[in-house]
């Protein structure tokens, strides 16, 4: 609860509910303060300028109008300052005023606020008939209590701004982050658009040619004819396959042929030639999952190797895949790890956030983390029978 008046919610009746509380913690201690004034001073004694029930009367209407302090707190610390040189009672109520001043206003301001609360101790004495004690102690009484009030004030001012300060550069840095991981999964689909416009350049020429071949050929056997509509219709619905994975229009010049999985073995060979130790095992043979499906395996285990390179406690990895048609193909990258969750990589694990959306795109499931002193990368994708 003292944090949460220390520092308020941005809004939302969360906030509304602190504030009624905040005001009406204003108001007790006003008359707690006020009432603990009256009875050590000499707000009692017949001599005094106002009777003690006109007195408590007065401050009792000074602390519920700082139920108005959050829409006026210059005006109501102005308006009551003048009671506190006739009435003990407000002082309380003068008191949580000049706080409520110092959590909105400068310091140059809040010293003339304070400097008039002080001078109206001079005025009571001269009011008060006889006064029980010298005109000093007042001085120093009020001096004192304003000096904490406003001080306090001010802290509270500083705290609040550090605080919103804050939360604005953490929702920044949410956002940005946020942000990064966008153009990450845009990026990882422009390349994927990209390797698609190759992959169906090459489909669709062999298309060309075989039915270019049956075109010049004026005559052809039925053997030959069956051959050559075999292959148009193999390479018609590989590039049917392929086009339901392009998500973009590609533009440039095509990139040379995509690695798949049968550049896997020169993948961990290249690793290992880095200086890391890579234990590599497969079960798949490299002609047997489609070429998609292939290609997809060598980009997840080409960045789960270069994330245990640059980060890992050291530059060792475990590589394992293992499936067939029909139960999908899983992927599995192990490498040692020191540090916990927010020692992550800098870059927020964008190389992660693009094979995750790599791994969307082709219908599979994808996980990563630390755990057990390590980082365990697993892919799980889907190999129609």
């Amino acid at each position: 609860m003292l944090f949460a008046l220390l520092v308020p919610d941005p809004g939302g009746r969360r906030a509304a509910r602190r504030d009624r509380l905040a005001d009406a913690l204003a108001v007790v201690i006003a008359v707690g303060y006020g009432s603990l004034m009256v009875m050590l001073g000499d707000a009692t004694d017949p001599a005094a300028f106002l009777p003690w029930q006109a007195d408590v009367a007065l401050g009792l209407a000074c602390a519920a109008a700082l139920l108005l302090r959050r829409r006026h707190p210059l005006g109501l610390a102005v308006a009551l300052l003048p009671f506190g040189a006739v009435s003990v009672m407000a002082t309380g109520a003068i008191v949580m005023a000049l706080f409520t001043a110092a959590i909105r206003f400068r310091p140059p301001l809040l010293l003339l606020l304070g400097a008039v609360n002080v001078c109206t101790a001079a005025v009571y004495f001269v009011l008060h008939g006889h006064p029980a004690y010298d005109i000093w102690v007042d001085f120093v009484m009020r001096a004192v209590i304003t000096a904490a009030a406003l001080g306090w004030g001010l802290f509270m001012q500083a705290y609040r701004r550090l605080t919103a300060s804050l939360r604005e550069q953490a929702a920044r840095l949410v956002a940005e982050q946020q942000l990064r991981e966008d153009q990450a999964r845009l990026t990882e689909r422009a390349r994927i658009a990209r390797e698609m416009h190759d992959v169906l350049a090459h489909r669709m020429s062999l298309i060309s040619l075989h039915a270019g071949a049956l075109e010049v050929r004026g005559q052809v056997s039925p053997a030959e004819l069956g051959i050559a509509a075999g292959a148009i219709r193999t390479s018609a619905h590989e590039a049917l396959e392929e086009l339901r994975t392009v998500i973009g229009v590609p533009s440039g010049r095509p990139e040379p042929p995509q690695p798949g999985l049968a550049d896997m073995t020169e993948l961990v060979e290249s690793a290992r030639a880095a200086g890391m130790a890579v234990d590599y095992t497969t079960t798949v043979a490299p002609g047997e999952p489609p070429i998609v499906l292939g290609r997809t395996a060598y980009r997840i285990v080409q960045e789960g190797l270069t994330n245990a390179r640059k980060h890992g406690a050291r530059p060792a990895a475990s590589v394992r895949l293992a499936g067939e048609a029909g139960r999908g193909l899983r992927i599995t990258i192990i490498n040692p790890f020191s540090g916990t969750a927010g020692a992550l990589p800098r870059d927020g694990g964008l190389g992660l956030v693009g094979i995750g959306e790599r791994v969307a795109l082709a219908g599979g499931q994808f996980r990563y983390g630390p755990a057990g002193g390590e980082f365990r990368l697993e892919a799980e994708l889907p190999w129609p029978a």
